[in-house]
């Protein structure tokens, strides 16, 4: 045998494997995989806050374990706002004030305002590749990434997504994360 035939096969052949290889991780990445994650966990936080919308009913909005605390109603239109502050921070370098919180009282215009709040944000997330999302704006008074002012929407989501999981299991209802997912249907 001739070995030194044999060890340049097995190095073009494993620097074939590896090219594939590498070529292959390419395409499976998103091009902006920084943002491509952050999205993906604005969506988890937008799925919670929607799906505790769905389960809660009309007549626990104004539910308020103690006076010290926002009614449920008073949640869903604060977490409507922050969308609108957190993403226009990073989008325009400003909040945008709505104040839903002060103006939306009933379940139908709470819900209408967090529809176009989530989709407000959506919008910023099309609008931010990872190069956008690395620039700086200023934030209640500190200096951070574009990227960081989104992230801290979705915190800020989950913050208060934990205040309505509270709020729901005082009242008997399961959180949506927590609810389990159907069973799958039998074979016919």
């Amino acid at each position: 045998m001739n070995f030194k035939i044999i060890s340049e096969v097995t190095m073009k052949l494993t620097i074939a494997a590896f090219s594939l290889a590498a070529a292959l991780s390419l395409q499976a990445q998103p091009a902006d995989p920084l943002m491509a994650t952050s999205k993906g966990m604005y969506s988890i936080s937008k799925r919670d806050v929607m799906g505790s919308v769905d389960k809660i009913p009309e007549n626990l909005w104004s539910y308020q374990p103690t006076k010290d605390v926002r009614t449920i109603g008073q949640l869903f239109a604060h977490i409507a706002d922050g969308q609108y502050e957190f993403c226009g921070v990073a989008t325009t370098g400003a909040p945008v004030n709505k104040d839903i919180e002060k103006t939306a009282k009933t379940k139908a215009e709470i819900v209408e305002a967090l529809n176009r709040a989530f989709s407000y944000c959506e919008e910023a997330y099309q609008g931010l590749t990872d190069a956008k999302a690395a620039e700086t704006v200023k934030f209640f008074g500190m200096t951070i990434t574009r990227l960081g002012a989104m992230d801290f929407n979705i915190a800020h989501n989950m913050e208060h997504y934990g205040n309505l999981v509270t709020y729901m299991r005082i009242k008997g209802i399961v959180p949506p994360s927590s609810t389990p997912p159907p069973a799958p249907a039998a074979k016919k």
